[in-house]
């Protein structure tokens, strides 16, 4: 979009008026809050992979045994 406006120094494309009233206080809260949402899922990735996992192993069965191997 090209669209034009008037200012004082001339026309300008609405993208040079955008890039002109950048807020930098907006963009460093807005890096900030990146940086923190980034850390916190990393942290649960993390917390995830240290958890131990346990298995039952007295519940463990062993299988069965046909009756052609117990006769023998």
């Amino acid at each position: 979009m090209t669209q034009k406006t008037l200012s004082i120094n001339g026309f300008e494309s609405t993208y040079a008026l955008l890039v002109r009233s950048e807020d930098r206080e907006r963009n460093m809260f807005e890096g900030a809050a990146y940086l923190i949402i980034i850390l916190s899922a990393v942290f649960s990735i993390w917390q995830m992979v240290q958890q131990p996992i346990g298995f039952p192993t007295s519940q463990v069965r062993t299988p069965a045994r046909s009756e052609t191997q117990q006769r023998a």
